[in-house]
This record gives structure tokens, C-alpha cells and sequence, in this order.
């Protein structure tokens, strides 16, 4: 008996040992190399530097300063399109040029929890409290359009600003204007006699297409004569009455017209053309933009040129912005703006931009 259980006890031994050495070696032969050099880590670089947006979409809260202008109807529309074509739930709503609606339409949005903001400023003024509230509730936020300063983005990591540089315009419209057979100097005095049509003066952009504009002629060493400045908001309306008023005034002094942006400059051609005027003959005229109207414009021989301001390019970058912030991306100080180029447009390239 004793050695019946002694043999069992032995066999019993010699098949655990068995299954020990396989279960030993089943791990390594089965487990390929690739598994045990790959720790999840390793693409770690790679998503610090850009991370990656949530797969499925979320709320986004969109405010536009007012839906009526021209550049910004474009601009919002073709937001819209990306974000739903992207699988999020969008509410777009129209801060009618008041920031104090505007405020409010933020708060809003925070308090019904959506995701992540893009937000056009009534006035860049108020940058500062905008960039407190949305810093406040933790919520991720692109500024378009409308720039404000870098301190004043610096007060949070979470927030970016995408659009374009807009003294490049600015430079842009007054090489357009040296492109010309006279460089603009019709009468050929020696100078340049011009009016402009301002958007907001408290825009930056207004503030830096009026400046780099002319400068871009005195850079060149042209000598430059402002005849007036008057601000014209951005509506064609404004442009149209603030130019006859000046052709009223002024004549045929008048060898260009500088606008903000092109709703002004169509304003201002309709203007121009009531006074027996005609554009690149005894008159100059530019804007910025490149809206559909004002492309007409220039390929019919009414407008001098335009500047393309980028709308589709610009909702890209801003969609792309957010989606790294929702991936958990931060921006550094003086690292929160992403701009797009402005392109010149002419007689000679503006088929390239018509639909």
C-alpha cells in the first residue's frame, strides 16, 4: 500500500513538474516580440505635440458678431459646414454688433455645458472679459476675426486665436496700388491723393489695413496725401455715402479710394460711378476680402484688386484649433495666435478665386 502510494505520489510529482516547464515556456514562444517592445507610451511625443480630438464630436457653442456682414456670413457658414460634416452639435447665434448680448449669449452657452466655444468679439475691447469668463468655467476657446492682444490671451492656457495678419492686407492693398502702369499716381504730380474708408477704428484690423496701406506706399518712397478718413463700419451703405460725400468734395483730386473691406470698396465703386468716374482710368479702388460681388467687380474692370481674406481657410484653422484643445492641448504665451495668409487678387489671377 505504501508503495502503491509512494508511485502515485511520484507520478503525481513529475506531471506537475511537466506542466510547470510548459506553462514556463508557453508565454514566451507565444507572445510576439512586438507586444513586449511596444509599451503604450511610446507615442507619447506625439500626442503631447498634438493631441488628438475627442472621436465623437461633442456641443459648440459658435458667436458671431453680427450675422449681416458680409465677410462674416461666408465665414460662419462655411464653420457650420465643418463642424456638422465632423459630427458636432452646433448652436450659431448672432451677437447683432452688441457685446453686451454677446456676454450674455456666452454665459449662456457655458451654463448649458457645451464643450468648447468660438467666439467673433463685438469689440476687442472686451477680450478681457471675455478671456475671464471662459477661463473661469475651464471651457476651451478660439477667437476669429478679431485679435486681441497677446498679454491679454496669455491669461489662459486654453484659448487661441486664428485668423489672419491684417497689416499684411493692409501692405497687400497698397501694393496693389504701386502695381499699377502709374503707380497710382494718376494726375502725375508726384504724389498720391487718397481717401479712406475705415472700418471700426477700435477693430485691429481696421487700425492696421488703415496704416499699412499707405505705408506700404511711403515704405516704396512715395510721397502720400491724405485727403480724408472717415469711418464707414464695415456696411456699404456708409461706403457709398462716405465716398460721394468726398468726390463731392474733393473732385478729381481723388486718385484713390482705400477701403477696409470690400462691402465698403462696392459701396464706394457705386459712388464712384454716379459721379461719371471710372475705376483704372482717373480713379483707383481697392478692398479686402475677395467677396463673390467684389470679384465680379475686379474681373469687369471695377475694382482695382482686392485682398483675400481667407473665410473657408480660416474656419479650417479655427475647427482644427478647437479640436486640439478638446485633445487637452495648451498654448504657451506669445504662442496663441495662427494665422492665415492674405492673397492679393487682380484682374490677372481672379479667375483663379471665382466659383
Amino acid at each position: 500500500m505504501k508503495k502503491t502510494f509512494a508511485l502515485l505520489l511520484t507520478a503525481v510529482m513529475m506531471l506537475a513538474l511537466l506542466t510547470a516547464c510548459g506553462g514556463g515556456d508557453k508565454p514566451a514562444d507565444t507572445t510576439p516580440p512586438a507586444d513586449t517592445s511596444a509599451p503604450a507610451d511610446t507615442s507619447a511625443p506625439a500626442d503631447t505635440a498634438e493631441p488628438e480630438a475627442p472621436a465623437a464630436g461633442g456641443n459648440i457653442g459658435v458667436c458671431i458678431y453680427k450675422f449681416d456682414d458680409a465677410f462674416m456670413t461666408t465665414y460662419r457658414n462655411a464653420l457650420e459646414a465643418i463642424l456638422k460634416e465632423k459630427g458636432y452639435e452646433v448652436t450659431v447665434v448672432d451677437g447683432n454688433n452688441d457685446q453686451a448680448k454677446q456676454n450674455e449669449q456666452i454665459n449662456t452657452f457655458i451654463t448649458q455645458g457645451v464643450d468648447a466655444l468660438i467666439i467673433n468679439p463685438v469689440m476687442t475691447s472686451a477680450a478681457d472679459t471675455i478671456i475671464a469668463t471662459v477661463k473661469s468655467a475651464g471651457i476651451p476657446t478660439v477667437l476669429i476675426n478679431r485679435e486681441p492682444t497677446a498679454d491679454q490671451m496669455a491669461a489662459y492656457d486654453k484659448l487661441v486665436y486664428v485668423g489672419c495678419d491684417a497689416a499684411q492686407s493692409g501692405t497687400f492693398q497698397g501694393e496693389l496700388i504701386l502695381e499699377t502702369p502709374n503707380g497710382g499716381d494718376i494726375n502725375g504730380d508726384g504724389k498720391i491723393s487718397y481717401i479712406m474708408i475705415q472700418g471700426d477704428p477700435e477693430n485691429i484690423d481696421a487700425q492696421l489695413r488703415t496704416e499699412y496701406s499707405v505705408k506700404a506706399l511711403t515704405d516704396a518712397g512715395v510721397e502720400v496725401e491724405q485727403l480724408n478718413l472717415t469711418r464707414g463700419d464695415w456696411d456699404r451703405e456708409k461706403g457709398q455715402t462716405i465716398c460721394a460725400n468726398d468726390l463731392a468734395q474733393f473732385g478729381d483730386k481723388i486718385e484713390v479710394v482705400f477701403c477696409n473691406n470690400d462691402d465698403m470698396a462696392i459701396g464706394a465703386l457705386q459712388a464712384i460711378q454716379s459721379a461719371g468716374r471710372k475705376v483704372n482710368e482717373d480713379i483707383y479702388l481697392v478692398g479686402v476680402d475677395a467677396l463673390d460681388a467684389a470679384l465680379n467687380e475686379v474681373s469687369n474692370g471695377n475694382m482695382t484688386g482686392t485682398v483675400l481674406n481667407d473665410a473657408n481657410g480660416q474656419a479650417a484653422g479655427a475647427v482644427a484649433e478647437m479640436e486640439k484643445l478638446l485633445g487637452g492641448a495648451t498654448y504657451a504665451s506669445g504662442e496663441q495666435s495662427v494665422y492665415v495668409d492674405y492673397v492679393k487678387v487682380t484682374p490677372d489671377n481672379v479667375g483663379d478665386f471665382m466659383k
